[in-house]
């Protein structure tokens, strides 16, 4: 299982932070994603792979000046 706030998500061998957004229901776009305390930036998304028991926090990308 991942922990991403507070609900947690099935974990399956080889997934990716690109497969773990694609199987949460939410319709933001996430620049970074905090996994078990590093920083990830979208372009290695798709090659970073998530821990079984990983601790995600999810960080939107939102628009200011």
């Amino acid at each position: 299982m991942i922990t991403i706030g507070d609900s947690e998500v099935f974990w399956h061998e080889g997934m990716t932070v690109s497969d773990l957004l694609a199987d949460i229901d939410d319709d933001r776009f996430y620049a970074v994603v905090r996994l078990n305390g590093k920083l990830v930036s979208r372009p290695n998304f798709d090659t970073t792979l998530v821990p079984d028991n990983a601790e995600v926090i999810l960080i939107p990308m939102v628009a200011g000046g």
